[in-house]
């Protein structure tokens, strides 16, 4: 297993992350997934045993149960590897049961602390936007929590470029607690994460944890033009995360996924997994399973290897539509561009 550095921050982690949100069943996550306490320490294991020195959860995944499961499932095992949780969503029925306040915050950090029990989290994230608290109020509180000990690090999570960009100005002129890192969304299947926040992390030095890298099963070689989807599945039909606004374009990149995995032996999953590590800022990619099954194929990503002329045939499929002002500025400046315009705009400039 290779390690990546976090970002600017001097914290190295596993290429792979385990992700949680299947742990549980509860709710609204019944549909993801339902590991127990026993799936889920076999299936920590497997991880660990691969390299992964990550975890990621979320207080919100099956209401708490998810950080429950892995903090009873790690045991004696919880200094063999990192935690990472987040905090934003609801946690109950109360007015102030949810949000980036301060009240909210800390007291869902010393929830989590709890649930998972353990002392501290290495990487705590806000797990998404909040435009009614001021930013400086969640960010005083993360300041707190890491001078408490409880938080070693923080990250946020689905932030735009623009909202990311304020965060850090504010800590930087307030000395508060950078953010290391976001927690995003960004696949084969959609990549308007290349827009502003791929750009914005290598210009401010932000690793990106990538969540979803099979778009939900969509990459997963299942999905296929004119057949009917997997048995049991809820994507393109009444299941929109991730939205699919084209379904024409998604299937010529699955029929690529499936040619190239044809060619090296290995699943269309594997595949789309590879692709995501070699791209810009991508510290950590993270996969969640079902089955042992195919986490156990999640984890061989790491050991494949898809040549150029692959890596650009994927691209060149997936690639997403360059908007404005961006096509303007290849018309008009491509001699002037850093390598964070480079990683939307390049593309296009190779092609011209």
């Amino acid at each position: 297993m290779e390690y990546r550095q976090l970002g600017h921050s001097g914290l190295r982690i596993s290429r792979l992350t385990m992700g949680t949100m299947t742990f549980g069943g509860r709710g609204e996550f019944a549909g993801v997934g339902a590991t127990d306490v026993d799936g889920a320490r076999r299936q920590i294991e497997m991880a660990i045993d691969a390299g992964v020195n990550l975890i990621d959860t979320a207080d919100v995944y099956s209401g708490g149960v998810a950080e429950e499961i892995v903090g009873e499932a790690l045991g004696s095992r919880r200094d063999d590897v990192l935690l990472a949780t987040k905090v934003r969503f609801p946690m109950g029925s109360g007015p102030n049961d949810a949000g980036l306040s301060r009240h909210h915050l800390i007291r869902g950090c010393e929830a989590s602390l709890r649930r998972l029990r353990t002392d501290h989290i290495d990487l705590y994230q806000v797990h998404e936007w909040d435009g009614q608290t001021p930013l400086d109020e969640t960010l005083e509180a993360l300041d707190h929590l890491v001078r408490s000990g409880k938080v070693r690090y923080a990250g946020c999570s689905n932030f735009a470029g623009w909202q990311v960009m304020k965060a850090l100005g504010i800590a930087d002129r307030a000395g508060l607690p950078r953010f290391v890192s976001q927690q995003v969304y960004l696949s084969l299947q959609e990549r308007s994460a290349e827009y502003e926040i791929v750009p914005s992390a290598i210009d401010q030095g932000l690793g990106l944890l990538i969540w979803s890298p099979l778009a939900g099963g969509l990459l997963s070689g299942k999905y296929r033009r004119g057949k009917q989807p997997p048995e049991g599945s809820r994507h393109l039909t009444d299941w929109n995360e991730p939205p699919v606004y084209d379904e024409s374009k998604l299937y010529d990149t699955v029929d690529v996924l499936v040619e190239i995995s044809e060619a090296h032996g290995v699943s269309a999953a594997q595949v789309a997994l590879a692709w995501l590590l070699t791209r810009p800022t991508v510290s950590t990619v993270i996969v969640g399973a079902r089955t042992d099954e195919q986490l156990a194929d999640n984890l061989k990503a790491t050991e494949l290897r898809l040549s150029e002329d692959e890596l650009a045939r994927l691209e060149r499929v997936s690639r997403p539509l360059l908007v404005y002002p961006y096509w303007h500025q290849l018309k008009t400046v491509a001699d002037r561009l850093s390598p964070a315009d480079l990683t939307l705009i390049g593309p296009y400039i190779d092609e011209t």
